[in-house]
């Protein structure tokens, strides 16, 4: 049965809601953020090539055809290049119909791998890396344990871009929580350094506190304080407001993740004004509700 193929709990970005999922590591590597309980119940693992092997050739078994496929769970563009060119590799001898490959990757992965195997990776297939920047702030950063700073988050998002790869980064508004002048600093540094990486994805995710996360915990002791609907599209609203995209390297914005109290989507710079048309529109008309958590990605 496919079920007992996988390790769950299984997460995916919401882009690969169609796509084949190879499970080629268990957990994250990283695995400490305080707002995240994804992968608590896993230790970090990489699989073996053989077991990912039989994996591939059972789903070549049960799927007539596949246009993507998403290398999961956390991180996997921390196995060793050798052994992710003979996955690829091996994906599309299985699969010679796939358009695309697709994996999570930290600032830490992408800044061990060289240019050359980087650009390796890219010519065998796996085109779009998936980033968690969650915030531009490094006492943001710091505070939730995210274990990279902001600068180090440019420079692996830029040696992607350079290798070839599109990337797509995800940002967590709300992250600073209902201090005025903190979440202002998350938005215009998070602003700041997606100009300055210009992702070819944005997604914008809401904050959503979980009772068994570190984060969740301090809530309760109320050592955190969290914001609310329009406080948190307020904080939105200034990240797309500080955001000034070359027309020659636009970025596509999704917030239309569960996670979201208000859906927005489109295309910088051409649809800035169309979305902050929203926003305020939201921001003058409402109370939204969340609809999820971030975390069921």
């Amino acid at each position: 049965m496919i079920f007992d193929i996988y390790d769950y709990p299984l997460y995916r970005p919401p882009s690969e809601a169609n796509s084949l999922i190879i499970q080629v590591t268990l957990g994250c590597s990283h695995n400490k953020c305080t707002f995240c309980n994804m992968y608590n119940e896993k230790k970090f693992k990489i699989k073996s090539i053989e077991q990912i092997k039989k994996e591939i050739d059972f789903f070549r078994h049960q799927r007539q055809f596949v246009r993507r496929i998403f290398l999961a769970d956390g991180d996997a563009l921390i196995i060793k290049t050798s052994t992710l060119l003979e996955i690829a590799n091996y994906l599309n001898e299985k699969f010679p119909e796939n358009e695309r490959i697709s994996i999570y990757a930290s600032p830490k992965s992408l800044i061990l791998k060289t240019p050359e195997e980087l650009k390796k990776l890219k010519e065998i297939g796996i085109k779009l890396i998936y980033i968690g920047l969650e915030s531009g702030d490094n006492e943001i950063l710091t505070k939730v344990n995210k274990g990279n700073t902001a600068e180090e988050f440019m420079i692996g998002i830029k040696k992607a871009k350079e290798a070839g790869f599109q990337t797509s980064v995800t940002i967590i508004a709300g992250l600073a929580g209902k201090d005025k002048i903190a979440s202002k600093n998350h938005a215009l540094k998070t602003a700041y350094v997606i100009q300055e990486t210009s992702p070819t994805y944005l997604g914008i995710l809401c904050l959503s506190l979980l009772p068994n996360t570190i984060l969740g915990k301090q809530a309760e002791r109320k050592e955190f304080i969290e914001a609310n609907g329009l406080e948190i599209i307020e904080e939105i609203k200034v990240i797309i407001e500080n955001l000034s995209i070359n027309i020659d390297s636009p970025i596509i914005i999704r917030a239309n993740h569960i996670s979201n109290y208000l859906n927005l989507q489109g295309t910088l710079p051409q649809d800035k004004n169309l979305i902050l048309n929203e926003i305020n529109h939201a921001l003058n008309n409402g109370n939204p509700i969340k609809r999820a958590s971030h975390n069921s990605l």
